[in-house]
C-alpha cells in the first residue's frame, strides 16, 4: 500500500511539473508572437474520426420518433438496449456485449455516474434540449481530453444544444407539447438569452407524466392466452436545467446545473400469472458542473473542468399493498466530487502530446443494516500522442488509475489498486482524392468493481478484481459527394472486431439461497461485424430523400467453465443479429419519416436451452410533420404512430413492451 501511495504522489508530482512548465512554455511563446509585426495564422482541417463513431444530431433525433436517449441508441449498430416495460422501466445499454457497466456515458463533455451499482438510466435523459448524441467504440480520436475519456470501452457522448443566435435576435423560445397513448402529459420549454457578445445562457424544463398503461399479450405452453394490462407503470418526472456560456479570448467556458426528480412504479416481470406489482421509487438527482477550455498560444492548449453530483434513491416494496412482497424500505444517498485538467501541446505541425490528470470522490450512505459507509478515492492519469501525416494519423495513449477505500463503519476495505492500460489507433488513406480510410485500433481497459459489489450487506465482496476488457478492431470507411446525380452523398463504414472481458463479476449463491456473494468468475469472448451505410438523394427541385442503415452480427460465447454442459454458448440477450433502417422524405413544408428495428433470437440465460429461448422481434414506426410560418415564429405539427404494425414483443423476459400507440406533437418557435 505504502509503494502504490508513493506512486500516486510521484504522478501527482509530475502532473504539477508539467502543468506548470506549459504555462511558461505558453507565456514564453505568447511573449515572443508579440513582437511579430505580421502574424500568419493557419489551421489543420477537421480530422475525420480514425475509430469506430456514430452520432445522430440536430432534426434526426427527432425524427426517429424516439422519447428519450435510450431509445434514439437503438438506430446504432453493436448497441444492445435493455428494456424493463415502456416507458416506466430501467433502461440501460450495452456496446458490443462487453457489460453496462463498460459503457461511460458523458454529459456535455463530462462523465455521468453512479458508484453504487455502476449503471447510468438512459431512460431520465430528454431529447427535447439535445444537440447530438455520439456512440465511439473504445475511445474518442481526439488526444486532447480528460482522462476519464480514455476510461471506458465504449462511450456515449450527449451533447446538449448550445445557443445560437441569427437575425440580430436576443433570444431563442422553443415551446413543445406531446401527447398521445398511454396518457401521455409532456410538456417542455427552452429559453436560450443572449446577455452580451460573449455570454449566453440557456433554461429548459420538462414535466412527464403518464399512467404506463398498456395492453398486451400474455400466452402459456400449457394453452393459457389472455389480453392483460401493463400496470404500476406510471410515471411523474421533473428536469430543470440551466446553463450559461461564456467566450474569451482563443477559448470558450461553460456551467450547467441539472436538476431531475421523479416518482414512478416498477412495472415488474409478469411470471406465473402474476399481472401487478406495487413497488416504488423515488429519485433526486442534482449535478453543477463547470468546463474552461483556453487556447494559451498556438501550441499550447488547456482544458479543465469539475463537478459535484447528488444522487437520492428511495425504493419501497410494501407487503400491505402485495402480500407476494418482502418489506423493503431503502434509501441511498451517493454524492461525487471531481476534478479534471489536461494539457495539450503541438510539438510540430504533425506530432502532439497531451497529459490529463483527474481527481475523484466518492461516498454512498444508505440506511440497510450493517452498511459499511463506503468512501472512494479515484486518481487518473492519461498521456496521449497523436501523429498526423498526409496519409497515416497515429495514437496512442496509457491510462493509470489508482482506488483507495476507506469504510465508515467496521469492515474490511478493498485492497488500493493502481492499474496501467495502453491503446493504439492507427488509421490509413492510400488515396488523397479519393476518400477511402482504413483503420484499427487495440484498447486495453479495465471496470472496478461498484460500490454494491464490494460492500453490499449480505452480498459484497472486498477481495474483487477489477474486470478487464481486449478490444481488438479492423474497419475501413468510405465517403463519397456527387454533383450531378439524384445521389448526392453516400457514406459507408464497416469494422470487424473481436472482445475479450477476464475476470467478469458474477453473482453466485452461498449456503444460503437468501445470501449471494460476487466473485471473478466469467469470461466472455465476442467476435462481430457491424456495416453502417447512409444516403442523401436529391428528388427533383425541392424534395429531399435521406436513408441510413445498420447491421450487426455477434458471437458472444461464454467460456466462463469448461465443466459445464453450457460451456461456449451465447451469453443471454445478445442477438446473433440484429439491425435498424430509416427513411426520411422533406418536401417544402412537409415531412415524412419511417424507422424499422430488427432484434434476432436470442437467449435469456447461459444455458441455451429451448425454455430459454427469446423468440426475434421488430418494429416499424413513422411520423408526419407539417411547418407553418407564422410571420418570424414557426408553428410544427407532428403525429407519431409508433409500432405500426402491434407487434406483441418483449427485450426482456417477461417484460412485454408496448403494442401501437399515438403521439401528437404541437411546436412553437419563435
Amino acid at each position: 500500500m505504502v509503494k502504490q501511495k508513493s506512486r500516486l504522489v510521484w504522478l501527482l508530482s509530475f502532473w504539477a511539473v508539467w502543468n506548470h512548465a506549459c504555462i511558461l512554455y505558453a507565456q514564453n511563446s505568447t511573449d515572443s508572437l508579440q513582437h511579430l509585426n505580421e502574424v500568419l495564422v493557419t489551421a489543420r482541417a477537421l480530422q475525420k474520426d480514425i475509430i469506430p463513431v456514430q452520432s445522430l444530431s440536430g432534426e434526426q433525433l427527432q425524427r426517429l420518433g424516439s422519447h428519450n436517449v435510450a431509445d434514439a441508441l437503438r438506430y446504432f449498430s453493436g448497441v444492445q438496449l435493455k428494456d424493463y416495460g415502456g416507458i416506466g422501466g430501467l433502461k440501460t445499454v450495452n456496446i458490443r456485449s462487453m457489460g453496462t457497466n463498460h459503457v461511460g456515458v458523458f454529459y456535455d463533455g463530462i462523465e455521468l455516474g453512479n458508484a453504487q451499482n455502476g449503471t447510468v438510466d438512459l431512460g431520465r435523459f430528454s431529447l427535447d434540449n439535445m444537440e447530438s448524441v455520439t456512440l465511439y467504440n473504445g475511445q474518442k480520436s481526439a488526444i486532447f481530453q480528460s482522462a476519464k475519456d480514455f476510461g471506458s470501452a465504449g462511450t456515449i457522448y450527449l451533447q446538449t444544444r448550445i445557443p445560437k443566435f441569427e437575425d440580430n435576435k436576443k433570444y431563442n423560445v422553443k415551446a413543445t407539447f406531446k401527447t398521445g397513448s398511454f396518457g401521455v402529459v409532456n410538456p417542455a420549454i427552452l429559453w436560450e438569452q443572449q446577455i452580451n457578445e460573449k455570454l449566453s445562457s440557456s433554461f429548459s424544463a420538462e414535466y412527464l407524466y403518464t399512467t404506463g398503461k398498456y395492453k398486451f399479450r400474455y400466452a402459456t405452453e400449457g394453452g393459457y392466452d389472455t389480453t392483460a394490462v401493463r400496470q404500476n407503470g406510471d410515471v411523474n418526472a421533473l428536469r430543470i436545467e440551466h446553463g450559461l456560456y461564456g467566450n474569451i479570448k482563443n477559448g470558450y467556458w461553460r456551467t450547467k446545473l441539472y436538476a431531475y426528480f421523479s416518482d414512478r412504479g416498477y412495472p415488474g416481470a409478469i411470471v406465473r400469472n402474476k399481472f401487478t406489482h406495487e413497488d416504488r421509487q423515488n429519485d433526486a438527482n442534482f449535478f453543477a458542473q463547470a468546463l474552461f477550455r483556453k487556447d494559451f498560444s498556438e501550441r499550447y492548449h488547456f482544458l479543465a473542468s469539475a463537478k459535484y453530483a447528488y444522487d437520492y434513491l428511495h425504493y419501497l416494496a410494501d407487503p400491505n399493498k402485495d402480500e407476494s412482497l418482502m418489506y423493503i424500505n431503502n434509501r441511498y444517498r451517493q454524492q461525487e466530487l471531481y476534478v479534471s485538467t489536461a494539457n495539450c501541446v503541438d510539438l510540430t505541425p504533425y506530432w502532439s502530446l497531451n497529459l490529463s490528470a483527474d481527481w475523484q470522490f466518492n461516498l454512498l450512505n444508505a440506511n440497510l443494516k450493517d452498511f459499511v459507509y463506503p468512501r472512494q478515492n479515484t486518481g487518473l492519469f492519461a498521456a496521449a500522442t497523436a501523429f498526423h501525416f498526409d496519409c497515416i494519423q497515429l495514437q496512442a495513449s496509457v491510462l493509470g488509475t489508482f482506488v483507495s477505500d476507506r469504510l465508515k463503519e467496521n469492515g474490511q476495505p478493498a485492497s488500493d489498486k493502481l492499474e496501467w492500460t495502453p491503446s493504439v489507433i492507427l488509421s490509413y488513406r492510400p488515396f488523397k482524392k479519393i476518400d477511402l480510410n482504413f483503420r484499427a485500433f487495440y484498447k486495453q481497459i479495465f471496470r472496478m468493481p461498484t460500490l454494491n459489489d464490494l460492500y453490499y450487506t449480505f452480498v459484497g465482496n472486498a477481495y474483487l478484481d477489477p474486470e478487464y476488457t481486449h478490444q481488438y478492431n479492423i474497419g475501413v470507411t468510405y465517403r463519397k459527394d456527387f454533383k450531378n446525380l439524384w445521389m448526392k452523398h453516400i457514406e459507408l463504414q464497416a469494422d470487424v472486431y473481436y472482445n475479450e472481458v477476464k475476470n467478469k463479476i458474477v453473482a453466485t449463491p452461498t449456503s444460503n439461497f437468501f445470501r449471494w456473494t460476487m466473485v471473478n468468475l466469467g469470461e466472455v469472448e465476442i467476435r462481430g461485424i457491424d456495416v453502417a451505410v447512409q444516403t442523401d438523394w436529391q428528388v427533383g427541385k425541392e424534395a429531399l430523400l435521406s436513408g441510413r442503415l445498420n447491421y450487426t452480427y455477434q458471437k458472444a460465447q461464454d467460456f466462463t467453465d469448461p465443466d459445464n454442459e453450457f460451456y461456449g454458448g451465447q451469453i443471454p440477450y445478445i442477438p446473433w443479429h440484429s439491425g435498424s433502417a430509416a427513411v426520411n422524405f422533406n418536401w417544402r413544408s412537409w415531412e415524412a419519416s419511417y424507422s424499422f428495428i430488427y432484434t434476432g433470437e436470442r437467449y435469456s440465460s447461459q444455458a441455451n436451452l429451448p425454455v430459454n429461448y427469446q423468440p426475434s422481434w421488430y418494429t416499424s414506426d413513422c411520423s408526419l410533420s407539417k411547418r407553418q410560418r407564422i410571420r418570424s415564429q414557426e408553428l410544427k405539427l407532428t403525429l407519431e404512430v409508433n409500432n405500426l404494425l402491434n407487434q406483441q414483443y418483449e427485450v426482456v423476459s417477461c417484460y412485454p413492451m408496448p403494442g401501437i400507440n399515438f403521439k401528437f406533437i404541437v411546436q412553437y418557435m419563435f
